[in-house]
């Protein structure tokens, strides 16, 4: 029987942020690496579904040691380790509540939560969290996706945004049509919905204007490096 249909593509500057932006593209539903998705259940935990990362949060939020994790998934304590980090300081935004300061702000964007999980965590709107964000000046960066392992500068289009950087890769002079993508395949919802975003980019591309891409899907038509001037993941 089918157990799983597409795959998502998120980078980050450090494992933390990569991941928790991963858990978001999969699922509309989905904050993250949320502590109260999911109950915590051994069995869950020793079966590789798309159920565990969940039941991975919610018992390192009821204090399994890495080594119990271990002991139970075989997943790497690298990563183990780095799940670790995320719900800590979830519980940390959880402890300090409202009074959330601008470096606590940005340490978390920074491991990749978004304002709706800090929002949650500290039991206030997201509306306040991103206003106070913005007011403090805590903004992403454009970052090029470095193809060549630095052997030489980097010259892609490839890019995506990060809070663990001071600075933009490249300028924005304007003028783009952006074209999103449909995102991860599911069922019901596969390659004849990227080729409508293929189609669009071509006829823009034929009426001579400049596109951007934002996709987070690395299996589609879309995404190729030559179908659009810049490409969002």
């Amino acid at each position: 029987s089918m157990k799983s249909v597409g795959e998502v593509m998120a980078i980050g500057r450090n494992f933390e942020e990569a991941f928790q932006k991963a858990l978001r593209m999969v699922d509309n539903a989905v904050n993250g690496f949320d502590p109260y998705v999911e109950e915590v259940n051994k069995e869950e935990l020793s079966e590789p579904t798309d159920k565990r990362p969940f039941v991975l949060a919610a018992a390192l939020k009821a204090n399994y040691t890495v080594d119990e994790l271990h002991s139970l998934t075989k997943i790497d304590r690298w990563f183990l380790n780095k799940m670790k980090n995320i719900t800590d300081f979830y519980n940390r935004m959880e402890a300090t509540g409202s009074s959330l300061s601008d470096k606590q702000i940005w340490e978390a964007k920074r491991m990749g939560f978004s304002d709706k999980q800090i929002a949650a965590a500290t039991k206030v709107t997201e509306l306040a969290v991103r206003s106070q964000r913005k007011e403090s000046g805590i903004l992403p960066s454009v970052k090029q996706i470095d193809t060549v392992a630095g052997e030489w500068p980097a010259a892609t289009n490839y890019l995506y945004l990060t809070y663990n950087a001071s600075e933009n890769d490249v300028e924005f002079p304007g003028g783009f049509t952006i074209v999103v993508g449909s995102g991860v395949y599911r069922i019901g919802s596969s390659v004849e919905f990227d080729w409508c975003a293929v189609g669009c980019l071509r006829e823009l591309r034929n009426l001579g204007k400049p596109t951007i891409m934002i996709n987070y899907n690395p299996e589609t038509v879309s995404t190729d490096y030559d179908m659009c001037d810049r490409l969002y993941f």
